[in-house]
């Protein structure tokens, strides 16, 4: 059995699938055309783009379905 993650420390399994449940109904019901974020993490910001495009010059390989 997966016992819960720290609130503060890495996603246990069942953490993490709901996350990216969560992600993909987001993407599909939310998303309109783009979302940019940022967050601060213990090792410095993160920047997050969500689009329904690909960058300029991106090839659909660079990503990993999820």
């Amino acid at each position: 059995m997966d016992s819960p993650a720290p609130p503060d420390g890495p996603l246990s399994d069942l953490e993490f699938d709901q996350f990216r449940d969560l992600l993909r109904r987001y993407c599909a019901y939310e998303l309109d055309q783009w979302e940019n974020l940022q967050t601060d993490t213990p090792y410095g910001p993160v920047y997050v783009m969500f689009a329904r495009s690909l960058p300029p010059d991106t090839s659909p390989e660079a990503y990993r379905p999820f």
